[in-house]
């Protein structure tokens, strides 16, 4: 994968490819599924394959997917995988999934989801922080930055506002993922949250002298389900002793909080970003 400027018809393209096609029952990933941290791919990639397997082993439309955890023990290959779904437990309230991604036979990553039945919302107030978003951004044909068109406050890869505090400071962003998963198919929201809910790592660790921690796992938390193709998030918390860290963040869409993501982290150098259209191979 390389950095170029690029003519707009070539711009267009790489926005169209997906991050997997499909063939048979594999899923051959495209360059730009890569991520920063290395020849594997991006995290968040292999989080939204997993959801979408999830969500697919539920056919009840009043089970909201209300846990999604994803565990990434180890660098995902690019080159082609499956994704094999069973049901754990199938009750009247709440349904468990797992779905184990496997290369060559063997397991890459893990995700599981808890699917809760929609009922009556209790009456009464629960206290609870709510984060300050900046504005939902205006559509100016910026280019996408870490693999999705990204609107940052606070650090200095995404800073679009230099309003908004420094890179020791709160951290704040909203996504809009530009591309298709998988062949062209359109982006359901827990699909879209699944892969949003990754860059808790990156928001929640990032600080003076950049990315120095590599996500383990992340879990996402949704009491419903995004609307609209952006989703905001806001850092609240990161801990760390020992080169070990965790990290939380808000997520939003644009009529207000929809959960939260929380990530365990290690300490890791050599995040190296991808600015800009990559060529797609």
């Amino acid at each position: 994968m390389t950095e170029t400027n690029v003519v707009p018809d070539d711009v267009a393209a790489a926005a169209q490819a997906p991050y997997f096609s499909r063939d048979g029952h594999r899923f051959v990933p495209h360059q730009i599924a890569r991520g920063g941290w290395g020849p594997s791919l991006s995290g968040h990639v292999v989080g939204g394959l997993l959801g979408w397997a999830l969500e697919r082993a539920v056919d009840d439309p009043q089970l909201l997917p209300a846990r999604l955890t994803v565990d990434l023990p180890a660098p995902v290959a690019m080159e082609p995988m499956e994704v094999h779904t069973t049901v754990h437990h199938d009750r009247r309230r709440l349904r468990l999934v797992e779905a184990i991604l496997t290369q060559r036979d063997t397991p890459v990553a893990r995700g599981s989801a808890l699917f809760l039945r929609r009922g009556p919302q209790p009456e009464g107030d629960v206290w609870s922080q709510h984060p300050q978003m900046p504005p939902l951004p205006i559509e100016d044909g910026a280019q996408p930055t870490l693999f999705m068109r990204t609107y940052g406050w606070g650090t200095e890869l995404q800073n679009r506002d230099p309003d908004w505090a420094g890179s020791s400071g709160p951290k704040y962003t909203w996504l809009h993922e530009t591309r298709s998963l998988i062949d062209g198919e359109p982006l359901s929201p827990f699909t879209r949250a699944a892969m949003a809910a990754d860059i808790t790592a990156s928001l929640a660790n990032w600080g003076t002298n950049g990315l120095q921690f590599i996500n383990a796992d992340y879990t996402l938390t949704l009491s419903r389900l995004p609307e609209g193709p952006h989703i905001g998030m806001a850092s609240l918390t990161h801990y760390s002793h020992d080169g070990v860290a965790t990290g939380s963040a808000v997520l939003v869409d644009r009529t207000g909080p929809i959960g939260s993501g929380a990530s365990v982290a290690i300490a890791h150098s050599g995040f190296r970003p991808t600015l800009g259209h990559p060529t797609d191979e």
